[in-house]
């Protein structure tokens, strides 16, 4: 029986479609020149599409295979035994993901062999595909158990876990990117099938839930485009809709928690979140539905000023995979997901279609030079999932991860990156990003073919030359980044230390000056071009150091570098000892740009210099000595190993993380129970948590283990007497999986024999503190610690100290 809410929301969908429609054809206001007019050839972005199409497609493509990812398909069309499924419900996606990869990457070069792969694996997910256009190969394959987030009935478990309509997103974005790539039809017919099926058993009220992970709506907005079918876009805004209103228990988690149209702040998982704000804009521009673009413009207030990393990542917390509350934006612990910078691109690229101001450019290339491009290393085979802004090492790209979303992700993405550059409305042309370029962009006043010269970002000039078809009139708009204008970003987040004002750029046209109208971000010039006409300026490339709004509490006392669009980072390997998070730098220190061909495949370093702080014993001063001082940009750090890395640079000694004082603890061997040696070397870096749940630094864990006997062990470097020793707890409840231990025991090496030391104060398991056990003396080459693992949880250890 159909909810009565979910049958009125259909006809009121239904008929808001109908009632738009019968206006005219409606879509953004701006159109993008598609990435397949664009052709790169400059020395930054040219190499990396390059590197994606030859080395990471084929990459994750192989691991498709490798992982049983299209071992799926095969098993839900009776080919395969349903036994060995992969990890989650939604791994279908990722091949999805990588076939619009490939799509696009044919659109720019040929590639007969790829193609071949592409019609093979269609073929294949064609025959998964069950008679009435159902397509997930974890139900379909009939398991002899269902995976835990698919419930015995289609659809049920979707506006919780199981992804259905997840995967049925990505099918149709790559469905359509391989139908405009090709002119093949053989996906785009399966996605239509499968399409036309959830029409029937959703958008006719049979199956009243929303979608758990967002993406379908955009999918559903671009299968619209190709088809127009009305009925794909009435259901994108059903799935909006439905959300909040009750037919289905919602959450912040999912963006459920309220009607699309009430929500004004970001809020849940992040990349959930991004997907949802673009398939808003999608909506409202196939539309004209105001509410969805006055919702969505109070949103992107909400995370541009309020949550919003320097590097243009979004996700604070991995509890989550979440939005923060507002300010909270820790660096050790950012979350800052690959896959949620990508949706932040598509989300800030709308808005600008949408409302044609620089300021959506501004954050959209923030994300692209940085918080996007960290996420591949510059081989293209390794990959980060969350995007930290300071790491002690813990921190590492992957060859593949079980969930491989990011992965397949910036497969599909980097084809696309030329698409940003220029977009058009009627007779306007907005230049948007600036990288060496060729494009064809058809004007109603008739063809217009532009050339782009620059070495940005390490340089500021840029030269484009106009070769329309013949004189015509029409308006080149030309974007000047918010950070030559002496602002940071959009708001008050962020701002630059140097408080003079910034010149305003002179702009020649045919090698002389004019004056021109600053609208929105864009310089304009309305005028008749000819062929051979060339605007040329030179953007200022000034070092700034960034300040982050006081309400930022992990950034105060510490600054940011930033060069054009590029945000820096110090990195272990440029340093003495390997090491950063001991590094002060005088907020007035000069620092001058190099340009360096030979390091990380080309980049402008940033020098100056610094001190660097340790501590000494039975002392809390610290000593400093001066050191130059080399940062690099974000994106490139992490390609010379794991180690050391920090964004926001202490100018404050008390704020820097000194290398430790020759304690006992330090001058220590570290083994234990766990692996990891990059976690054990957390127990003896003096660093003091500021609670139990301190995600800022490196920590013991045992998580998943529970209700085991654990251990870590110092080795000394020599014989001691010790009768003391100090632990500080990780405990991350009440969401982690780490508690307090239910008991602890100190053991000391006499002979080959670990035996227990004689307490002479009982032992405590207090959070947010340093647990003591004093002990009569006893002479040593090694102590132990024996850990028991709560019944139903794991234990953590921040610090260990022995005296």
């Amino acid at each position: 029986m159909l909810h009565y809410k979910s049958k009125a929301l259909f006809a009121g969908v239904v008929l808001s479609i109908s009632n738009l429609m019968a206006q005219g054809n409606k879509d953004y206001p701006i159109q993008p020149v598609t990435f397949n007019h664009v052709h790169v050839n400059d020395q930054f972005w040219a190499p990396r599409i390059e590197v994606n199409a030859e080395i990471t497609i084929p990459y994750v493509l192989q691991k498709c295979r490798e992982t049983g990812r299209v071992d799926n398909f095969l098993k839900a069309a009776g080919k395969k035994p349903p036994t060995n499924l992969t990890e989650y419900p939604f791994d279908d996606s990722d091949v999805f993901k990588v076939i619009e990869g490939v799509s696009y990457s044919l659109q720019t070069k040929t590639n007969a062999s790829l193609e071949r792969s592409l019609d093979t694996l269609i073929q294949i997910i064609g025959e998964a595909q069950e008679p009435d256009g159902y397509l997930y190969t974890f139900r379909s394959m009939k398991p002899e158990k269902l995976h835990p987030w698919i419930s015995q009935k289609r659809w049920e478990k979707d506006s919780d876990l199981s992804h259905e309509l997840y995967n049925s997103g990505h099918l149709f974005e790559a469905a359509v990117a391989h139908y405009l790539s090709t002119g093949k039809k053989s996906l785009l017919n399966i996605a239509i099938k499968n399409a036309d099926l959830i029409v029937k058993d959703f958008l006719y009220g049979k199956a009243p839930y929303f979608p758990g992970h967002q993406v379908i709506e955009t999918g559903l907005s671009r299968l619209y485009r190709v088809t127009g079918k009305k009925d794909y876009l009435a259901l994108a805004k059903y799935f909006l809709d439905i959300r909040g209103n009750g037919v289905v228990k919602g959450s912040e988690y999912s963006q459920s928690h309220k009607l699309v149209t009430d929500q004004h702040e970001g809020v849940g998982h992040a990349v959930r979140a991004a997907y949802m704000y673009t398939g808003m804009a999608d909506v409202a521009a196939l539309t004209g539905d105001q509410s969805y673009i006055n919702a969505i413009g109070k949103i992107w207030s909400d995370v541009v000023y309020k949550k919003m990393y320097l590097t243009g990542g979004i996700g604070a917390t991995g509890a989550g995979e979440a939005f923060g509350a507002a300010y909270h934006l820790p660096n050790m612990s950012a979350y800052a997901e690959t896959c949620a910078s990508i949706a932040n691109v598509y989300w800030n690229n709308r808005m600008f279609l949408l409302h044609g101001d620089a300021k959506y450019i501004d954050v959209m290339e923030r994300v692209l030079y940085n918080g996007m491009l960290s996420g591949i290393a510059q081989d293209g085979k390794k990959f980060f999932y969350p995007n930290p802004l300071a790491s002690m090492g813990q921190h590492q790209r992957s060859a593949w991860f079980g969930c491989a979303c990011c992965i397949s992700n910036v497969t599909r993405f980097m084809p696309s990156v030329p698409g940003y550059v220029y977009a058009q409305d009627k007779n306007n042309v907005y230049v948007n990003l600036y990288m060496s370029n060729k494009a064809d962009i058809q004007l109603p006043s008739g063809k217009l073919t532009l050339s782009q010269e620059t070495a940005y970002p390490w340089k500021g000039d840029v030269k484009i030359s106009l070769n329309p078809v013949k004189q015509m009139a029409f308006a080149m708009r030309v974007r000047i980044p918010g950070w030559a204008r002496d602002e940071a970003v959009p708001g008050d987040l962020y701002r630059f230390a140097s408080l003079q004002k910034a010149n305003k750029i002179v702009i020649a046209v045919n090698g002389k000056p004019v004056d021109y109208q600053l609208e929105k971000g864009y310089a304009v010039f309305n005028r008749t071009w000819k062929k051979g006409d060339v605007i040329s300026f030179e953007l200022p490339m000034e070092i700034e150091k960034v300040i982050a709004n006081e309400k930022v509490k992990d950034d105060q006392g510490r600054f940011a570098l930033q060069r054009g669009p590029i945000v820096y980072c110090l990195e272990g390997p440029d340093h003495a000892d390997q090491a950063v998070q001991n590094i002060v730098v005088e907020e007035q220190t000069n620092f001058t740009a190099n340009y360096n061909p030979s390091l990380l495949n080309g980049i402008l370093t940033l020098d100056g210099k610094g001190s660097a702080t340790s501590r000494q014993v039975n002392s809390n001063q610290l000593l400093k000595k001066e050191l130059p001082v080399k940062a690099i940009p974000y994106y490139a750090w992490n390609n010379r190993g794991p180690g050391e890395m920090v964004v926001w640079i202490p100018s404050q000694e008390s704020l820097s993380r000194p290398k430790p004082a020759p304690t006992i603890a330090s001058k220590s061997k570290i083994s234990g129970s766990v692996s990891s040696q990059r976690m054990l070397s957390s127990l003896n870096d003096q660093f003091e948590p500021s609670s139990s749940e301190d995600k800022s630094a490196l920590y013991v864990h045992w998580w998943p283990k529970k209700n085991t006997e654990e251990f870590i062990e110092y080795t000394f470097d020599q014989e001691y007497t010790i009768s003391e020793s100090k632990v500080y707890w990780y405990d991350d409840s009440p969401f982690g999986g780490c508690r307090i231990p239910a008991n602890w025991e100190v053991l000391y090496k006499q002979g080959n024999d670990w035996v227990p030391v004689k307490a002479l104060t009982p032992y405590e398991t207090t959070k947010d503190k340093y647990n003591t056990i004093q002990f009569e003396p006893v002479k040593t080459t090694g102590v132990r610690m024996k850990i028991k693992l709560p019944v139903n949880h794991a234990t953590g250890v921040h610090e260990w100290i022995v005296k």
